[in-house]
């Protein structure tokens, strides 16, 4: 007997532990009693009715990313491409979650699909290429309207990649080299002229260089030739001078010594003897040269004594 009631005492406790739930962060639990929905648990420590009650789904409330296989889409203007794409979204409302749609990734999956072709399908292809901002905006916001009903917000959608036939690739790939090498010749042709432009500024700096040093090398010489003829003078004069104080000197010497007409005498001894050396074809000698030697001689007796 005592077995027996050992056995249901620990069945109780078993099943009194077992009631004992403990909602975690970001966590919900849908409660049903009797089949019917009872509540949501929030994080925190709860207890269910044993048998009665019973935790009919667990929720995860963290945003959480899918990402669908590529669907087939077709464009405006008939081109036929296969875009995949990735879906962001986050539960709101646990028991609409638990009760508005069987399946909610499929269902959420099938509804991109047939979103996706009703957006792609106003679009041609170039349009296609160069608007994924635009539509990833049209998608978000056509999933988020009809995803609420399931308590689930759809906070973002991207095309995650875009694959046109290969006769359309094979036509970009040949169109973006046609763009390559023509941006290729522009910017050659760009870099030739500004060579160009460098060589002939160069050229000119060169040449205006050479004008500045070939004056400022005239200057100079000019300078050098103006300083020469100045020194070349002041020496004439220099020589000039010297000779003048001389010739004052033995003029004052012969004063001194009372022969004044001697001077006379000796001075055309000197235009008589400059005249013979010059380059005159007749010389006219005068006829009392005899009596100017004798004078002279005289002088030079004079000066001696």
């Amino acid at each position: 007997m005592g077995v027996v009631l050992l056995a249901l005492l620990i069945l109780v406790i078993c099943i009194l532990v077992s009631c004992i739930k403990i909602v975690p962060q970001a966590k919900a639990m849908v409660v049903e009693r009797l089949g019917a929905y009872q509540g949501t648990w929030g994080v925190g420590l709860h207890f269910k009715v044993p048998i009665i009650d019973r935790v009919a789904r667990r929720v995860d409330l963290k945003e959480q990313v899918v990402d669908f296989a590529p669907q087939p889409v077709i464009t405006k203007d008939n081109v036929t491409m296969r875009i995949d794409t990735v879906v962001f979204y986050q539960i709101t409302d646990p028991k609409l979650f638990a009760y508005g749609v069987a399946n909610p990734i499929m269902a959420i999956e099938n509804l991109t699909a047939t979103t996706l072709r009703n957006i792609i399908g106003d679009l041609e292809l170039d349009q296609t290429l160069t608007s994924r901002e635009t539509i990833n905006t049209k998608m978000r916001a056509s999933l988020d309207v009809a995803t609420d009903p399931w308590g689930i917000k759809v906070n973002r959608v991207e095309l995650k990649n875009i694959i046109p036939p290969e006769a359309i690739q094979d036509a970009m790939e040949k169109q973006m080299k046609a763009e390559r090498e023509r941006r290729e010749s522009i910017l050659r042709a760009e870099g030739e002229k500004r060579s160009t432009v460098l060589v002939a500024e160069g050229h000119k700096e060169s040449i205006i260089l050479d004008a500045e040093a070939e004056k400022e090398s005239i200057v100079l010489r000019a300078e050098a030739e103006k300083e020469k003829r100045i020194r070349e003078a002041e020496g004439q004069a220099e020589a000039i001078l010297k000779i003048q104080q001389a010739n004052a000197e033995g003029i004052r010497a012969i004063k001194d010594a009372g022969a004044d007409s001697a001077v006379l005498t000796i001075k055309s001894l000197e235009a008589f003897e400059k005249a013979a050396d010059g380059q005159a074809t007749k010389i006219i000698i005068p006829s009392d040269i005899q009596g100017i030697a004798g004078l002279a001689k005289s002088v030079v007796e004079i000066a001696e004594k």
